[in-house]
C-alpha cells in the first residue's frame, strides 16, 4: 500500500532537448518511416560523446500534448480500435497517460555535436526530451513475449 505522503509527492524534470521533425499531429500509426532530430540544450551536447557507437537508443520523453482522462484512458481498446481487447492502460503504449510520459527505442540515424537523429520516434515535432540512454541488448530483452493482440496492433505502426 502507498503511504499517504507518497500519492502527493510531485517531481521536477527538465527538458534536455526538444524533437525536431515533419509530424504536426498526433497519430497512432507509421511511425516507422519517421525521421526525427532530437536538438540538445547547449549544456547537455557532450552528453553525446560515443552514442554513435551503438545502433539504437532509448528515448524518454514528454508527452506534452498528451491529455490523460481517468474514465476514457484507464482502461481502453488500444488505438480504439474494436477488434482489439479492452485493456487498462499500463497494458499498452497509448499517448494518453496519467503521467505523459513516452518512451521508444528508436534507430540512431546520425550522432552530431549537438544533435541524434533517429528513425521511428513516435514524438511530435517540439516534444520535450527528458533523456536518452543507449539500447543494451543485455538489459532492454528480445526475448520478451506480449499477447496475440499486441502484433496485430503493430502491424502498420513501424
Amino acid at each position: 500500500m502507498i503511504s499517504q505522503e507518497h500519492k502527493t509527492e510531485e517531481y521536477t524534470v527538465r527538458p534536455i532537448g526538444h524533437v525536431r521533425n515533419h509530424v504536426r499531429d498526433k497519430k497512432d500509426v507509421s511511425w516507422g518511416d519517421d525521421t526525427s532530430c532530437i536538438e540538445l540544450e547547449e549544456e547537455y551536447f557532450s552528453g553525446l560523446a560515443g552514442l554513435q557507437d551503438f545502433s539504437h537508443a532509448i528515448i524518454l520523453f514528454y508527452l506534452d500534448k498528451a491529455v490523460y482522462i481517468k474514465e476514457k484512458h484507464l482502461q481502453r481498446r488500444p488505438q480504439n480500435r474494436d477488434d482489439m481487447p479492452l485493456v487498462g492502460i499500463f497494458s499498452q503504449r497509448g499517448k494518453d497517460r496519467p503521467n505523459h510520459i513516452g518512451i521508444t527505442a528508436v534507430e540512431i540515424v546520425s550522432v552530431s555535436e549537438k544533435t541524434l537523429t533517429v528513425k521511428g520516434l513516435d514524438a511530435v515535432d517540439g516534444t520535450p526530451v527528458l533523456d536518452i540512454k543507449p539500447y543494451y541488448p543485455v538489459y532492454d530483452r528480445k526475448d520478451a513475449e506480449v499477447p496475440e493482440w499486441v502484433d496485430r496492433l503493430m502491424e502498420h505502426y513501424f
